[in-house]
C-alpha cells in the first residue's frame, strides 16, 4: 500500500508557496516542463527522481505536481519518502493551476512533448497507409500494420523506436546558447 500524498487545491498550494512554507516540485519529463510549468516550480523528472537535486529548507512542505495529477498520485509513496516533512500533491496538476488563473510560464517555441510527437506521427502514418491502401495499392496497408505492431512492442517492452528516432529530429535538438 502506497502512502498517499495529501491533496491541496491550486489556491491552497499557492498560499503555501507565497508564504514560503512550501516548495513545488514538478515530476514531468524535461520536454514537458520546458513547454509549460508553474512559475517557480523545480523540475525533478520521475525518470531521474532518485538523482534529482531538490532544494527544500528544513520545515518546508513539498508539493508535487505533474500535468493532471495522475502521475503524482500513482507515485506518491516514492515521492514522499524523499522528504522528512509533509508531502502534498497539487490536485489536478498544472492544468488545474492554470485553470485557477495562477501564474504559469509557457514556451510555445519549445518542441511538443515527445510522446505527443509519437502519437501524431503514428496516427499520421496509419492514416496515410489506409488512404494509400484504398486509393493506390492494398500493399500500403502494411504501413498501418507495421506502425500498429511497433506500438504494441513499445507498450510491452517500454522501448519506442519512433520516440528514439524523433529525439534526433532537428526541432528536438538542444538549442545553442
Amino acid at each position: 500500500m502506497t502512502a498517499p500524498l495529501l491533496p491541496l487545491t491550486p489556491n491552497e498550494a499557492a498560499d503555501r508557496l507565497a508564504a514560503g512554507r512550501a516548495v513545488l516540485v514538478d515530476v514531468r519529463e524535461p520536454d514537458e516542463f520546458a513547454r509549460r510549468r508553474v512559475t517557480g516550480a523545480q523540475s525533478a523528472p520521475l525518470s531521474r527522481f532518485a538523482e534529482a537535486s531538490l532544494a527544500a529548507e528544513p520545515g518546508q512542505d513539498v508539493i508535487f505536481t505533474c500535468r493532471s495529477g495522475l502521475r503524482t498520485e500513482e507515485n506518491g509513496a516514492r515521492l514522499a519518502i524523499r522528504f522528512a516533512g509533509r508531502a502534498y500533491m497539487l490536485t489536478g496538476g498544472v492544468d488545474a493551476w492554470a485553470a485557477a488563473g495562477l501564474p504559469v510560464e509557457s514556451d510555445a517555441s519549445a518542441p511538443l512533448e515527445l510522446m505527443r510527437q509519437v502519437q501524431i506521427a503514428a496516427g499520421g502514418l496509419v492514416l496515410v497507409g489506409l488512404i494509400l491502401g484504398r486509393l493506390v495499392h492494398p500493399g500500403f496497408l502494411g504501413l498501418s500494420g507495421f506502425v500498429g505492431a511497433g506500438l504494441i512492442v513499445a507498450g510491452l517492452t517500454g522501448f519506442c523506436g519512433m520516440a528514439r528516432l524523433l529525439t534526433h529530429a532537428p526541432w528536438n535538438r538542444p538549442r545553442s546558447a
